[in-house]
């Protein structure tokens, strides 16, 4: 989804961009600001925007997928975020089936560097589970102890993709009653969780969803295609998959944790530095040098 169709020069008007106005471009985006947003704050063509941002996004992309590799990570916790693309799946118009509607981001965290090894968008049933999970075992060198919600696919996916060499255990969290008129804008309160065991030995001492479950309201804050009951959505799923992308570079990357005084890149050992917007501009410089 993230191939670029657009080739060429990024212009405004009959300039060209200059390194310090793409930067400029890629931090407004990175801060959460809509592609419109970005255009109408740097004083350049929308179109500009959104050649930029897919190209950056599938070079953001590309470098992940072949940097964050044979990594030691130890424990891991996986959730789903749900978003939609176009309408919501009860507003999906005909002839939209299949490029509409609800949208499950599968994200997973590494709780000792707070890195994010591997993410996939789709549906939330089980191709897209086993998808999921194959990736980040292709990813991982050691064995791991997972933890997940109580989503049935995760059972398929995970034994199919690790078989008996993980550490598998479900979070089930008990709600209790909704709150009348609060429905739409407030969980119900958590009252109590199960742990299952389901693949050999986990130490539940370090059964927990909490890690990953903040990074849902990272990107929540992030990426507004996130954001709840507003208005700011991906007109495109091709759209949305490219903030994502951009989103895990940054977050990953170039912004420090503060419990890591570092990225979580350079807590997992794959980079040795804090990364900059400008390296992530130089991602797309070095592939498809601009014309002066």
């Amino acid at each position: 989804m993230l191939d670029a169709k657009h080739k060429g020069s990024y212009t405004v008007g009959m300039n060209k961009l200059d390194h310090a106005q793409r930067v400029q471009i890629v931090h407004l985006l990175v801060e959460g600001n809509s592609m419109r947003a970005t255009a109408r704050l740097a004083d350049v063509a929308f179109n500009t925007v959104a050649k930029l941002f897919i190209d950056i996004a599938r070079m953001c992309a590309d470098y992940q997928d072949r940097t964050l590799r044979n990594l030691n990570s130890k424990t891991l916790q996986l959730d789903e975020i749900w978003s939609f693309a176009y309408s919501k799946a009860k507003n999906v118009p005909e002839g939209k089936q299949g490029q509409a509607g609800d949208i499950w981001t599968w994200v997973a965290i590494d709780i000792d560097s707070k890195l994010v090894p591997s993410w996939r968008i789709g549906g939330r049933d089980s191709a897209t589970a086993c998808e999921f999970v194959s990736d980040l075992a292709a990813r991982l060198k050691n064995r791991v102890q997972i933890t997940s919600d109580g989503h049935k696919p995760y059972l398929q996916a995970i034994e199919g993709a690790f078989g008996s060499e993980v550490d598998f255990v479900q979070l089930i969290k008990i709600y209790g009653e909704t709150v009348d008129g609060q429905k739409r804008y407030s969980s119900a309160e958590c009252i109590g969780a199960d742990k299952s065991k389901v693949i050999e030995n986990p130490d539940m001492c370090c059964v927990s969803t909490s890690c990953v479950e903040r990074q849902n309201l990272t990107i929540q804050m992030s990426t507004r295609h996130f954001t709840p009951l507003t208005n700011v959505f991906s007109k495109k799923i091709e759209n949305l998959v490219s903030s994502v992308a951009l989103h895990y570079m940054h977050y990953n990357f170039c912004r420090i944790h503060k419990t890591l005084r570092g990225t979580p890149a350079m807590a997992a050992g794959v980079s040795d530095h804090i990364w900059t917007v400008d390296e992530i501009v130089g991602l797309v410089e070095q592939a498809e040098p601009l014309s002066k």
